[in-house]
Protein backbone atom coordinates (compact mmCIF):
# COMPACT_ATOMS: atom_id res chain seq x y z
CA UNK A 1 0.00 0.00 0.00
CA UNK A 2 1.15 3.71 -0.37
CA UNK A 3 2.37 4.59 2.28
CA UNK A 4 4.41 7.93 1.86
CA UNK A 5 2.08 10.35 2.98
CA UNK A 6 2.28 8.39 6.49
CA UNK A 7 5.57 10.35 6.58
CA UNK A 8 4.78 13.78 5.15
CA UNK A 9 5.86 13.01 1.85
CA UNK A 10 2.83 13.68 -0.15
CA UNK A 11 3.13 14.66 -4.44
CA UNK A 12 1.76 18.06 -3.42
CA UNK A 13 -0.23 19.83 -0.84
CA UNK A 14 -3.86 18.99 -2.21
CA UNK A 15 -6.20 16.35 -1.26
CA UNK A 16 -6.23 13.56 -4.20
CA UNK A 17 -9.37 11.15 -3.48
CA UNK A 18 -7.41 7.98 -4.84
CA UNK A 19 -4.76 8.86 -2.46
CA UNK A 20 -6.60 9.76 0.07
CA UNK A 21 -8.84 6.53 -0.16
CA UNK A 22 -5.46 5.10 0.11
CA UNK A 23 -4.40 6.38 3.01
CA UNK A 24 -7.96 5.98 5.08
CA UNK A 25 -7.00 2.47 3.87
CA UNK A 26 -4.55 2.68 6.49
CA UNK A 27 -7.03 2.37 9.51
CA UNK A 28 -8.76 -0.76 7.96
CA UNK A 29 -6.97 -4.48 8.65
CA UNK A 30 -4.75 -5.59 5.97
CA UNK A 31 -5.02 -8.71 3.53
CA UNK A 32 -3.78 -11.87 4.43
CA UNK A 33 -0.29 -12.36 4.04
CA UNK A 34 0.58 -8.90 2.84
CA UNK A 35 2.86 -7.73 5.72
CA UNK A 36 2.74 -4.22 6.57
CA UNK A 37 5.59 -1.97 6.77
CA UNK A 38 5.85 -0.07 9.62
CA UNK A 39 6.69 3.34 10.38
CA UNK A 40 7.95 6.22 12.56
CA UNK A 41 3.57 7.45 12.65
CA UNK A 42 2.39 3.79 12.33
CA UNK A 43 2.46 1.75 15.39
CA UNK A 44 0.96 -1.50 15.75
CA UNK A 45 -1.45 -0.25 18.56
CA UNK A 46 -1.25 -2.57 21.71
CA UNK A 47 -2.61 0.13 24.37
CA UNK A 48 -5.90 -0.95 26.06
CA UNK A 49 -8.90 1.66 26.11
CA UNK A 50 -8.53 1.95 29.75
CA UNK A 51 -4.46 2.63 29.80
CA UNK A 52 -5.54 5.49 26.97
CA UNK A 53 -7.82 6.96 28.72
CA UNK A 54 -5.10 7.21 32.40
CA UNK A 55 -2.67 8.72 29.93
CA UNK A 56 -5.75 11.23 28.41
CA UNK A 57 -6.69 12.08 31.79
CA UNK A 58 -2.98 12.43 33.18
CA UNK A 59 -2.17 14.58 30.22
CA UNK A 60 -5.24 16.78 31.27
CA UNK A 61 -4.59 16.76 34.38
CA UNK A 62 -2.51 19.37 34.85
CA UNK A 63 -1.20 21.73 38.23
CA UNK A 64 -3.29 23.82 36.93
CA UNK A 65 -6.06 22.23 39.16
CA UNK A 66 -3.83 24.22 42.31
CA UNK A 67 -5.14 27.02 40.69
CA UNK A 68 -8.90 26.87 39.82
CA UNK A 69 -10.22 28.24 43.33
CA UNK A 70 -8.55 31.00 42.91
CA UNK A 71 -10.39 31.00 39.36
CA UNK A 72 -13.51 30.94 41.32
CA UNK A 73 -12.80 33.16 43.69
CA UNK A 74 -12.47 35.96 41.05
CA UNK A 75 -15.53 35.06 38.78
CA UNK A 76 -18.32 33.67 41.25
CA UNK A 77 -19.79 30.22 40.95
CA UNK A 78 -22.02 30.73 38.25
CA UNK A 79 -19.83 32.60 35.33
CA UNK A 80 -17.26 29.64 36.88
CA UNK A 81 -19.00 26.67 35.94
CA UNK A 82 -19.97 28.29 32.73
CA UNK A 83 -16.66 29.28 31.79
CA UNK A 84 -15.69 25.97 32.77
CA UNK A 85 -18.51 23.79 31.01
CA UNK A 86 -17.61 26.04 28.03
CA UNK A 87 -14.06 25.39 27.71
CA UNK A 88 -14.21 21.39 28.43
CA UNK A 89 -17.17 21.40 25.63
CA UNK A 90 -14.48 23.60 23.23
CA UNK A 91 -12.33 21.12 23.45
CA UNK A 92 -14.36 17.57 22.57
CA UNK A 93 -15.09 19.64 19.70
CA UNK A 94 -11.72 20.58 18.73
CA UNK A 95 -10.16 16.95 19.35
CA UNK A 96 -13.32 16.26 17.06
CA UNK A 97 -12.04 18.01 14.32
CA UNK A 98 -8.35 16.72 14.52
CA UNK A 99 -9.34 13.32 14.64
CA UNK A 100 -11.50 13.47 11.76
CA UNK A 101 -8.76 15.09 9.56
CA UNK A 102 -6.49 12.55 11.07
CA UNK A 103 -9.01 9.65 9.79
CA UNK A 104 -9.06 11.69 6.21
CA UNK A 105 -5.35 11.39 5.05
CA UNK A 106 -4.12 8.48 7.79
CA UNK A 107 -2.02 10.73 9.27
CA UNK A 108 -1.46 10.16 13.24
CA UNK A 109 1.15 12.91 13.82
CA UNK A 110 0.08 16.48 14.54
CA UNK A 111 3.17 17.66 12.89
CA UNK A 112 2.26 16.07 10.11
CA UNK A 113 -1.26 17.32 9.65
CA UNK A 114 0.42 20.73 9.62
CA UNK A 115 3.05 19.63 6.85
CA UNK A 116 -0.47 17.98 4.59
CA UNK A 117 -2.46 21.34 5.40
CA UNK A 118 0.55 23.83 4.79
CA UNK A 119 3.64 21.72 3.96
CA UNK A 120 6.92 22.85 5.37
CA UNK A 121 6.21 25.60 7.66
CA UNK A 122 2.65 23.84 9.11
CA UNK A 123 4.65 21.36 10.16
CA UNK A 124 7.36 23.42 11.67
CA UNK A 125 4.00 25.86 12.92
CA UNK A 126 2.33 22.73 15.13
CA UNK A 127 5.74 21.46 16.64
CA UNK A 128 6.95 24.76 17.71
CA UNK A 129 3.79 25.33 19.38
CA UNK A 130 3.49 22.18 21.09
CA UNK A 131 7.02 22.24 22.05
CA UNK A 132 6.87 25.92 23.65
CA UNK A 133 3.77 24.43 25.36
CA UNK A 134 4.87 21.24 27.04
CA UNK A 135 7.66 22.30 27.81
CA UNK A 136 5.63 25.38 29.56
CA UNK A 137 3.79 22.83 31.35
CA UNK A 138 6.62 20.64 32.42
CA UNK A 139 7.97 23.45 33.81
CA UNK A 140 5.09 24.48 35.49
CA UNK A 141 5.12 20.41 37.25
CA UNK A 142 8.94 21.09 37.96
CA UNK A 143 8.39 24.43 39.74
CA UNK A 144 5.75 22.54 42.00
CA UNK A 145 8.30 19.68 43.20
CA UNK A 146 10.89 23.07 43.63
CA UNK A 147 8.75 25.50 46.13
CA UNK A 148 6.87 22.02 47.94
CA UNK A 149 8.69 19.00 48.30
CA UNK A 150 11.74 21.46 50.68
CA UNK A 151 8.48 22.35 52.86
CA UNK A 152 7.22 18.51 52.80
CA UNK A 153 10.49 17.39 53.74
CA UNK A 154 10.89 19.80 56.44
CA UNK A 155 7.83 19.39 58.13
CA UNK A 156 8.42 15.80 57.75
CA UNK A 157 11.62 16.50 59.81
CA UNK A 158 9.82 18.34 62.30
CA UNK A 159 11.66 21.80 61.14
CA UNK A 160 10.29 24.97 61.81
CA UNK A 161 12.64 26.60 59.01
CA UNK A 162 14.37 26.01 56.32
CA UNK A 163 17.94 25.44 57.72
CA UNK A 164 20.08 25.23 54.24
CA UNK A 165 20.90 21.85 54.12
CA UNK A 166 21.20 20.54 50.66
CA UNK A 167 18.15 18.17 50.43
CA UNK A 168 15.77 21.74 51.52
CA UNK A 169 17.16 22.98 48.53
CA UNK A 170 14.45 23.07 45.82
CA UNK A 171 17.16 23.35 42.86
CA UNK A 172 18.99 20.15 43.83
CA UNK A 173 15.91 18.51 44.64
CA UNK A 174 14.65 18.46 41.14
CA UNK A 175 17.91 17.73 39.59
CA UNK A 176 17.43 14.64 41.91
CA UNK A 177 14.08 13.90 40.80
CA UNK A 178 14.62 14.39 36.81
CA UNK A 179 17.38 12.13 36.61
CA UNK A 180 16.01 9.58 39.26
CA UNK A 181 12.24 9.45 38.36
CA UNK A 182 11.07 11.23 35.25
CA UNK A 183 14.22 10.46 32.88
CA UNK A 184 13.66 6.57 32.73
CA UNK A 185 10.25 7.06 32.98
CA UNK A 186 10.36 9.25 29.52
CA UNK A 187 12.86 6.97 28.14
CA UNK A 188 10.29 4.38 27.35
CA UNK A 189 9.97 4.22 23.90
CA UNK A 190 6.41 4.41 23.69
CA UNK A 191 3.85 6.45 25.04
CA UNK A 192 1.16 3.22 26.48
CA UNK A 193 3.88 1.71 28.44
CA UNK A 194 2.84 5.00 30.76
CA UNK A 195 -0.14 3.47 31.69
CA UNK A 196 0.08 2.20 34.72
CA UNK A 197 2.23 4.98 36.13
CA UNK A 198 -0.52 7.37 35.02
CA UNK A 199 -3.17 5.46 36.39
CA UNK A 200 -1.59 6.00 39.98
CA UNK A 201 -0.73 9.75 39.19
CA UNK A 202 -4.70 10.14 38.62
CA UNK A 203 -4.96 7.70 42.22
CA UNK A 204 -3.04 10.73 43.76
CA UNK A 205 -5.12 13.21 42.33
CA UNK A 206 -8.24 12.10 43.54
CA UNK A 207 -7.07 11.45 47.00
CA UNK A 208 -6.40 14.83 46.86
CA UNK A 209 -9.90 15.77 46.07
CA UNK A 210 -11.25 13.70 48.40
CA UNK A 211 -9.31 16.21 51.10
CA UNK A 212 -10.13 19.20 49.61
CA UNK A 213 -13.86 17.34 50.58
CA UNK A 214 -12.79 16.75 53.97
CA UNK A 215 -11.31 19.83 55.31
CA UNK A 216 -14.29 21.91 54.17
CA UNK A 217 -15.98 20.84 56.86
CA UNK A 218 -12.67 21.21 59.20
CA UNK A 219 -12.23 24.60 58.68
CA UNK A 220 -14.21 26.76 60.37
CA UNK A 221 -15.29 30.45 58.87
CA UNK A 222 -15.34 33.26 59.37
CA UNK A 223 -11.53 33.75 59.28
CA UNK A 224 -11.26 35.57 62.53
CA UNK A 225 -8.40 35.18 64.96
CA UNK A 226 -8.08 32.04 66.94
CA UNK A 227 -5.77 30.40 69.04
CA UNK A 228 -5.66 26.75 67.38
CA UNK A 229 -4.70 27.90 63.74
CA UNK A 230 -2.87 30.88 61.81
CA UNK A 231 -5.68 31.96 59.78
CA UNK A 232 -4.98 35.47 60.24
CA UNK A 233 -1.53 35.46 58.65
CA UNK A 234 -3.72 34.23 55.69
CA UNK A 235 -6.28 37.19 55.62
CA UNK A 236 -4.71 39.98 57.53
CA UNK A 237 -4.13 41.87 53.73
CA UNK A 238 -7.75 41.48 53.18
CA UNK A 239 -10.70 43.27 53.76
CA UNK A 240 -12.98 41.22 55.80
CA UNK A 241 -16.15 41.59 56.28
CA UNK A 242 -19.80 40.60 57.24
CA UNK A 243 -20.49 38.75 54.14
CA UNK A 244 -16.53 37.50 53.62
CA UNK A 245 -17.86 33.84 54.05
CA UNK A 246 -21.02 33.78 51.50
CA UNK A 247 -20.20 32.22 48.16
CA UNK A 248 -20.16 34.79 45.79
CA UNK A 249 -22.26 33.89 42.24
CA UNK A 250 -21.25 36.25 39.98
CA UNK A 251 -17.83 38.55 40.60
CA UNK A 252 -15.23 40.14 38.38
CA UNK A 253 -11.98 41.98 39.07
CA UNK A 254 -8.52 42.81 37.75
CA UNK A 255 -7.32 39.08 38.61
CA UNK A 256 -10.86 37.87 36.53
CA UNK A 257 -8.29 38.66 33.17
CA UNK A 258 -6.08 35.52 34.04
CA UNK A 259 -9.08 32.95 34.87
CA UNK A 260 -9.61 31.88 31.12
CA UNK A 261 -6.00 31.43 30.44
CA UNK A 262 -6.25 29.30 33.57
CA UNK A 263 -8.90 27.64 32.50
CA UNK A 264 -7.67 26.61 29.01
CA UNK A 265 -4.16 25.48 30.01
CA UNK A 266 -6.12 22.69 32.24
CA UNK A 267 -8.14 21.11 29.59
CA UNK A 268 -5.14 21.27 27.13
CA UNK A 269 -4.52 17.64 26.25
CA UNK A 270 -4.33 18.31 22.22
CA UNK A 271 -0.46 17.42 21.45
CA UNK A 272 -1.05 13.65 23.16
CA UNK A 273 -3.75 12.69 21.78
CA UNK A 274 -2.72 11.36 18.25
CA UNK A 275 0.48 9.78 19.89
CA UNK A 276 -2.07 7.75 21.70
CA UNK A 277 -4.78 7.45 19.11
CA UNK A 278 -1.14 6.19 17.32
CA UNK A 279 -1.00 3.33 19.96
CA UNK A 280 -4.41 2.36 20.76
CA UNK A 281 -5.59 -1.22 20.10
CA UNK A 282 -8.05 -1.68 17.40
CA UNK A 283 -7.97 2.25 16.99
CA UNK A 284 -11.18 3.85 15.23
CA UNK A 285 -12.05 7.59 15.29
CA UNK A 286 -15.06 6.59 17.33
CA UNK A 287 -13.30 4.91 19.82
CA UNK A 288 -10.45 7.66 20.20
CA UNK A 289 -13.37 10.18 20.21
CA UNK A 290 -14.64 7.92 22.87
CA UNK A 291 -11.45 8.21 25.32
CA UNK A 292 -11.34 11.54 24.58
CA UNK A 293 -15.00 12.72 25.95
CA UNK A 294 -14.16 9.98 28.69
CA UNK A 295 -11.24 12.30 29.66
CA UNK A 296 -12.44 15.26 29.49
CA UNK A 297 -15.84 14.80 31.65
CA UNK A 298 -13.48 12.76 34.55
CA UNK A 299 -11.16 16.02 34.48
CA UNK A 300 -14.03 18.20 34.64
CA UNK A 301 -16.06 16.35 37.25
CA UNK A 302 -12.38 16.29 39.33
CA UNK A 303 -11.99 20.53 38.48
CA UNK A 304 -15.73 21.59 39.39
CA UNK A 305 -15.25 19.47 42.94
CA UNK A 306 -11.99 20.65 43.89
CA UNK A 307 -12.51 24.72 42.81
CA UNK A 308 -15.72 24.84 44.43
CA UNK A 309 -14.69 23.02 48.07
CA UNK A 310 -11.40 25.02 47.58
CA UNK A 311 -13.42 28.04 46.94
CA UNK A 312 -15.81 27.58 50.26
CA UNK A 313 -13.23 26.63 52.30
CA UNK A 314 -11.22 29.74 51.71
CA UNK A 315 -13.64 32.27 49.95
CA UNK A 316 -11.66 35.53 49.09
CA UNK A 317 -8.61 34.01 51.29
CA UNK A 318 -7.77 31.54 48.95
CA UNK A 319 -4.53 31.58 46.86
CA UNK A 320 -3.27 30.81 43.54
CA UNK A 321 -1.47 28.00 44.87
CA UNK A 322 -4.31 26.23 46.85
CA UNK A 323 -2.15 23.85 48.52
CA UNK A 324 0.28 26.59 50.29
CA UNK A 325 -3.01 28.35 51.50
CA UNK A 326 -4.23 25.29 53.94
CA UNK A 327 -0.14 25.08 55.22
CA UNK A 328 -0.68 28.91 56.27
CA UNK A 329 -3.72 27.23 58.42
CA UNK A 330 -1.53 24.38 59.79
CA UNK A 331 1.65 23.91 58.22
CA UNK A 332 2.01 20.40 60.28
CA UNK A 333 -1.09 19.30 59.20
CA UNK A 334 -0.29 15.52 59.02
CA UNK A 335 -3.07 15.00 56.17
CA UNK A 336 -2.29 18.24 54.26
CA UNK A 337 1.44 16.81 54.53
CA UNK A 338 0.15 13.11 52.92
CA UNK A 339 -1.51 15.59 50.38
CA UNK A 340 0.80 17.84 49.27
CA UNK A 341 3.09 14.49 48.66
CA UNK A 342 0.82 12.67 46.51
CA UNK A 343 0.32 15.94 44.38
CA UNK A 344 4.30 16.15 44.18
CA UNK A 345 3.62 12.85 42.68
CA UNK A 346 1.38 13.15 40.40
CA UNK A 347 3.04 15.88 38.70
CA UNK A 348 6.32 14.23 39.04
CA UNK A 349 4.74 11.17 36.80
CA UNK A 350 2.51 13.66 34.26
CA UNK A 351 6.24 15.11 33.02
CA UNK A 352 6.89 11.97 31.08
CA UNK A 353 3.53 11.70 29.34
CA UNK A 354 3.83 15.68 28.36
CA UNK A 355 7.66 14.80 27.06
CA UNK A 356 6.82 12.45 24.47
CA UNK A 357 4.89 14.73 22.40
CA UNK A 358 7.72 17.26 22.39
CA UNK A 359 10.48 14.46 21.42
CA UNK A 360 7.97 12.95 18.86
CA UNK A 361 7.90 16.59 17.79
CA UNK A 362 11.49 17.10 17.42
CA UNK A 363 11.47 13.66 15.57
CA UNK A 364 9.19 14.50 13.20
CA UNK A 365 10.67 17.90 12.16
CA UNK A 366 14.69 16.59 12.05
CA UNK A 367 14.12 13.11 11.44
CA UNK A 368 11.01 12.27 9.61
CA UNK A 369 12.82 9.25 7.50
CA UNK A 370 15.00 8.11 10.46
CA UNK A 371 14.80 4.30 12.17
CA UNK A 372 14.57 4.61 15.59
CA UNK A 373 17.53 5.64 16.90
CA UNK A 374 18.14 4.63 20.85
CA UNK A 375 21.08 7.05 20.78
CA UNK A 376 18.65 10.06 18.74
CA UNK A 377 15.76 9.36 21.45
CA UNK A 378 18.07 9.17 24.54
CA UNK A 379 20.07 12.52 23.41
CA UNK A 380 16.92 14.72 22.77
CA UNK A 381 15.11 13.29 26.25
CA UNK A 382 18.06 14.58 27.75
CA UNK A 383 18.13 17.77 26.12
CA UNK A 384 14.89 18.38 27.03
CA UNK A 385 14.48 17.87 30.82
CA UNK A 386 18.46 19.77 30.82
CA UNK A 387 16.24 23.10 29.29
CA UNK A 388 13.47 22.38 31.63
CA UNK A 389 15.24 22.07 34.23
CA UNK A 390 17.07 25.45 33.97
CA UNK A 391 13.86 27.38 33.03
CA UNK A 392 13.27 26.09 36.85
CA UNK A 393 16.15 27.11 38.43
CA UNK A 394 16.04 30.53 36.67
CA UNK A 395 12.82 31.97 36.27
CA UNK A 396 11.31 33.28 39.47
CA UNK A 397 7.20 33.73 38.45
CA UNK A 398 5.39 30.68 37.72
CA UNK A 399 2.65 33.46 36.96
CA UNK A 400 4.24 34.80 33.65
CA UNK A 401 4.44 30.88 32.42
CA UNK A 402 1.05 30.02 33.45
CA UNK A 403 -0.63 33.53 31.91
CA UNK A 404 1.26 33.76 28.74
CA UNK A 405 1.88 30.24 27.43
CA UNK A 406 -1.99 29.91 28.69
CA UNK A 407 -3.04 33.09 26.54
CA UNK A 408 -0.98 32.05 23.41
CA UNK A 409 -0.32 28.19 22.86
CA UNK A 410 -3.67 27.14 24.47
CA UNK A 411 -5.79 28.69 21.87
CA UNK A 412 -3.60 27.74 19.40
CA UNK A 413 -3.73 23.59 20.59
CA UNK A 414 -7.43 23.63 21.16
CA UNK A 415 -8.99 26.12 18.83
CA UNK A 416 -6.82 27.76 15.98
CA UNK A 417 -4.76 24.48 14.90
CA UNK A 418 -7.33 21.77 14.65
CA UNK A 419 -9.91 24.53 12.79
CA UNK A 420 -7.45 25.23 10.13
CA UNK A 421 -6.30 22.05 9.49
CA UNK A 422 -10.05 20.82 9.26
CA UNK A 423 -10.48 23.46 6.67
CA UNK A 424 -7.68 22.81 4.60
CA UNK A 425 -7.68 19.35 4.57
CA UNK A 426 -11.34 18.04 4.21
CA UNK A 427 -11.57 18.11 0.38
CA UNK A 428 -14.17 20.18 -1.30
CA UNK A 429 -16.24 17.63 -2.93
CA UNK A 430 -17.16 16.02 0.59
CA UNK A 431 -17.54 19.35 2.67
CA UNK A 432 -17.92 22.58 0.44
CA UNK A 433 -15.49 25.53 2.10
CA UNK A 434 -19.09 27.42 2.18
CA UNK A 435 -20.72 23.63 4.30
CA UNK A 436 -21.67 24.50 7.84
CA UNK A 437 -18.98 22.16 9.46
CA UNK A 438 -16.60 24.31 7.89
CA UNK A 439 -17.91 27.69 8.47
CA UNK A 440 -18.28 25.97 12.15
CA UNK A 441 -14.41 25.21 11.96
CA UNK A 442 -13.81 28.77 11.03
CA UNK A 443 -15.95 30.52 13.51
CA UNK A 444 -13.54 27.99 16.22
CA UNK A 445 -10.68 29.51 14.88
CA UNK A 446 -11.89 32.99 15.02
CA UNK A 447 -12.91 32.71 18.09
CA UNK A 448 -9.37 31.16 19.24
CA UNK A 449 -7.91 34.22 17.52
CA UNK A 450 -10.24 36.67 19.64
CA UNK A 451 -9.78 34.82 23.04
CA UNK A 452 -6.06 34.68 22.26
CA UNK A 453 -5.73 38.79 21.94
CA UNK A 454 -7.89 39.37 24.65
CA UNK A 455 -6.01 37.21 27.09
CA UNK A 456 -2.48 38.78 25.89
CA UNK A 457 -4.21 42.14 26.48
CA UNK A 458 -5.21 41.67 30.16
CA UNK A 459 -1.79 40.01 30.87
CA UNK A 460 0.09 42.83 29.28
CA UNK A 461 -2.43 45.79 30.98
CA UNK A 462 -1.89 43.60 34.19
CA UNK A 463 1.93 43.81 33.68
CA UNK A 464 2.29 47.31 32.67
CA UNK A 465 0.56 48.63 35.65
CA UNK A 466 3.21 46.84 37.73
CA UNK A 467 0.73 45.40 40.79
CA UNK A 468 1.34 42.12 42.33
CA UNK A 469 -0.73 39.79 41.92
CA UNK A 470 -1.32 35.85 41.44
CA UNK A 471 -2.45 35.27 38.25
CA UNK A 472 -2.64 30.99 37.82
CA UNK A 473 -2.26 28.05 40.23
CA UNK A 474 1.27 26.42 40.18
Amino acid sequence: MELQKMNGHSKDNGFDGLDGLAEHDEFLPHKAGVKKEIHFTDFEGKTSFGMSIFNLSNAIMGSGILGLAFAMANTGIILFLMLLVSIALLSAYSIHLLLKSAGVVGIRAYEQLGNRAFGTPGKILAGCIITVHNIGAMSSYLFIVKSELPLVIQAFLSKQENTGEWFLNGNYLIIIVSVAIILPLALMKQLGYLGYTSGFSLCCMVFFVISVIFKKFNIPCPLVDQHQNNFTSVIKHMNVTDDFCEPKMFTTNSQTAYTIPILAFAFVCHPEVLPIYTELRDATKKRMQNIANVSIMAMFCMYLITALFGYLTFFGAVESEMLHTYSQVNALDGLMLCVRLAVLVAVTLTVPVVLFPIRRALLQMFYPDKPFNWPVHIGITFCLLFVVNLLVIFVPSIRDIFGFIGATTAPSLIFILPAIFYIRIIPEDQEPLKSRPKIQAACFAALGVVFMVMSLSFIIIDWVTGESRSGGGH
